[in-house]
């Protein structure tokens, strides 16, 4: 009768030597990037602390816009998208950490569903023609709009002529990003929602928390968000943001053109005026 050989349950066969020392090496990696901030988890957490943080909007006691506000960009909603503010679409292939930890350049944007003013939220209201800070912004005047300083860089909102290059990710319209310099691609308008009252309201100061339309300067089209392109972000599902005129049957802009400069509540308890009678019944005061 042969018998046969038995072996101990931790025999060990094949490259165990070699797995051994490729399982401590992949150990000791992880272990270096974990103490230098480097796994993916670790970058998200960073980067949505950062660009998450609260910042508080301007504050307007007289009703109305002015160059050096900060503002929140907010579309109230429509049909097929719920209310949404123009953000910041950074995720961990955007971060920088020389000389200072920050976003690249360019960047994305996409319209977010929170309705908290923070560093991906929040755009100041920025001269181009030599207007001083704190003077009021008009109808028809030209100006940038650019992200805070710090973490945000302060990056300009430009948009350029629609190409096969140049074009929006999800509807292959206009493309909106951020970029350092503030060229005539970053130069944006302030028109009255309203056609019929468009030419009236030329040159007159710009109310605060009301409707009104963002245009682009150079390709004379307008901000746009739009419901049914859908963006899954690292900030959870939005919508595509672009430079685009959508018209009714009565040529009048869209909705989805219909924009609110939101600024903070003068009562200083830090609520966006959504709520204001002029955002909701479209009145000018």
């Amino acid at each position: 009768m042969a018998h046969g050989r038995t072996y101990c349950t931790n025999v060990r066969i094949g490259n165990w030597n070699e797995d051994l020392r490729l399982e401590e090496d992949a150990k000791k990696e992880y272990l270096e990037k974990k103490e230098r901030g480097e796994l993916a988890a670790q970058k998200v957490d960073f980067l949505k602390q950062n660009i998450l943080r609260p910042v508080n909007l301007s504050v307007t006691n007289d009703g109305r816009l002015h160059f050096g506000d900060v503002v929140m960009l907010v579309n109230m909603g429509g049909e097929n998208r719920e209310f949404s503010a123009v953000s910041i679409n950074a995720d961990v292939n955007s971060l920088i950490k020389i000389p200072l930890p920050g976003i690249q350049a360019p960047c994305g944007i996409s319209a977010g569903r929170g309705n908290q003013p923070c560093t991906r939220t929040a755009f100041v209201i920025t001269s181009v023609d030599g207007s001083p800070e704190g003077s009021t912004l008009l109808f028809e005047q030209s100006f940038a709009l650019k992200t805070t300083s710090g973490f945000a860089r302060g990056l300009h909102l430009t948009s350029d002529l629609q190409s096969f290059q140049k074009c929006a990710k999800k509807s292959r319209l206009q493309e909106i990003n951020l970029v350092d310099d503030c060229s005539f691609l970053s130069w944006w308008k302030i028109v009255h929602f309203d056609p019929q009252e468009r030419l009236e309201y030329e040159g007159q100061p710009v109310p605060a928390n009301v409707k009104v339309l963002i245009i682009h300067c150079k390709t004379n089209q307008a901000l746009a968000v739009l419901g049914d392109q859908v963006l899954w972000t690292t900030y959870g599902k939005e919508y595509e943001v672009t430079a685009h005129t959508f018209l009714d049957s009565h040529k009048a802009e869209q909705d989805k053109n219909h924009w609110i400069l939101c600024t903070s509540d003068p009562a200083g308890d830090g609520l966006v005026l959504l709520n204001h009678p002029a955002a909701n019944n479209n009145e000018l005061t």
